[in-house]
């Protein structure tokens, strides 16, 4: 689904990413866990083709960068980020802005088919959210945007989906609802691979087999999630000394 080989990303002579080599198969969801600054915007753009690499190989999909067409490309990738929420117009309706998903569009503006409003009816249905077909956006609480934005992504039936620090801006409730939804949209048959950043560990659920640890632009460790999350890498991954606790098959950690 994913590979990079000695990926290095170098801009106005600073090194963003350096030496990344990473591996994600099909059937995996992966965390991506980093405190700010340590390059998980950047990894992202270079998976979607917007940031290009300094050296090194990248394949997404199959396709080799420098040897297919970004663009197209971008199409099985769905991508769902703070920013998205901010770019979407109030009044618009939960099911134009689903139905824009196809179009990949900031607002409707192409013709729809009876089969396009039978999808979107339908993934709204599977996500939860069927009952807000007529609301307008702007009404809508933080958690119900997030999954307005699932399901505007999944309309294109990417390959992979990558949620960009999505609990950001949410309470605690929320936070835990939309969490709980994400493991659900896990277990789907139709869920394409999960690919979700963040920097709060209690954050990496168990349908996220792997995850991948970044520091200061560089893999700190990678492999599976069980193994990493312990009090000895997250303590020296973060460089304070931190205690670990399992619960609820999540990992919660606090600084001594």
């Amino acid at each position: 689904m994913i590979r990079f080989e000695n990926v290095t990303v170098i801009r106005n002579g600073k090194t963003i990413l350096k030496e990344i080599d990473w591996n994600v198969n099909k059937n995996e969801h992966w965390a991506i866990l980093g405190l700010n600054g340590s390059g998980k915007t950047s990894l992202l753009n270079v998976i979607c083709g917007y940031l290009y690499p300094t050296s090194g190989k990248v394949q997404v999909l199959g396709q080799e960068f420098g040897k297919t067409n970004i663009p197209e490309l971008r199409k099985d990738i769905g991508f769902i980020s703070s920013s998205l929420k901010g770019q979407l117009k109030n009044f618009d309706t939960v099911l134009s802005i689903v139905l824009s998903g196809k179009f990949a569009s900031i607002g409707l503006y192409e013709a729809v088919e009876k089969k396009d409003v039978q999808e979107a009816r339908r993934l709204m249905e599977q996500l939860g959210i069927e009952h807000l077909e007529d609301s307008a956006y702007g009404v809508l609480s933080e958690g119900e945007k997030q999954r307005v934005l699932i399901a505007r992504a999944l309309m294109a039936h990417p390959k992979i989906l990558i949620l960009d620090e999505p609990c950001n801006g949410l309470d605690v409730i929320a936070r835990e609802e939309f969490l709980e939804f994400i493991e659900k949209l896990a277990q789907q048959e139709f869920c394409p691979t999960l690919i979700y950043v963040t920097h709060h560990v209690e954050e990496v659920l168990p349908c996220f087999s792997h995850t991948l640890l970044l520091k200061d632009g560089e893999v700190y460790a990678q492999g599976f999630s069980r193994e990493l999350l312990k009090e000895n890498t997250l303590s020296e991954f973060f460089g304070r000394e931190v205690t670990v606790q399992e619960q609820q098959n999540r990992t919660w950690i606090a600084i001594k």
